[in-house]
């Protein structure tokens, strides 16, 4: 039965490439800490980058996150909403003039970038889940007024002090 032997071959050869584009790695993402390491709800234009998730000190406190955010895009763009993976709750806040206030959207211009810090804008994370801990990571997503997002790794860190004097501020306990 040699008529069939090349047929044979052949499908082994195709099953044999696409047996191996299976367990293609994919390709690694570059060294940069830019997150555009997004899905494909992700904003085109949009890069955010050093994120970190301050854990409180006092267990079952609101954790801080901070990271910037780039508008490279030709239009403004509004953040509306921000989540943390696995909290109950995450909302935007800014710190002005010793209080602390909610942030319920924030504007962002072409070309600008908006700097998420202590002592200013951040975000504020409730109702951690217990399995967070300092040197892992956990997931930042933000979403845009017109329902795009982005979203970016956050480094967690345990929280060295008070939040640099965020701990008694005004409107801090929810």
């Amino acid at each position: 039965m040699q008529p069939h032997r090349p047929l044979a071959l052949l499908l082994t050869a195709a099953l044999a490439l696409t047996l191996g584009a299976c367990g293609k790695e994919p390709d690694s993402p570059t060294a940069s800490n830019e997150a555009t390491l997004t899905g494909p709800d992700a904003k085109p234009g949009l890069v955010a980058s050093d994120g970190k998730l301050m854990l409180p000190v006092i267990a079952g406190r609101p954790a801080a996150a901070y990271f910037t955010v780039r508008n490279d895009g030709a239009e403004p763009v509004t953040l509306a909403a921000v989540s943390i993976l696995g909290a109950g709750k995450a909302e935007m806040h800014q710190t002005n003039g010793g209080s602390m206030g909610k942030v319920d959207s924030l504007p962002i211009d072409p070309g600008a970038s908006v700097v998420f810090a202590p002592g200013g804008l951040h975000v504020m994370a409730f109702e951690l889940p217990a399995t967070l801990k300092a040197g892992g990571k956990a997931e930042l997503t933000m979403t845009f007024s017109d329902g795009d997002k982005l979203s970016m790794p956050l480094d967690v860190e345990k929280m060295g002090g008070d939040m640099g004097g965020m701990g008694n501020m005004e409107g801090m306990h929810h």
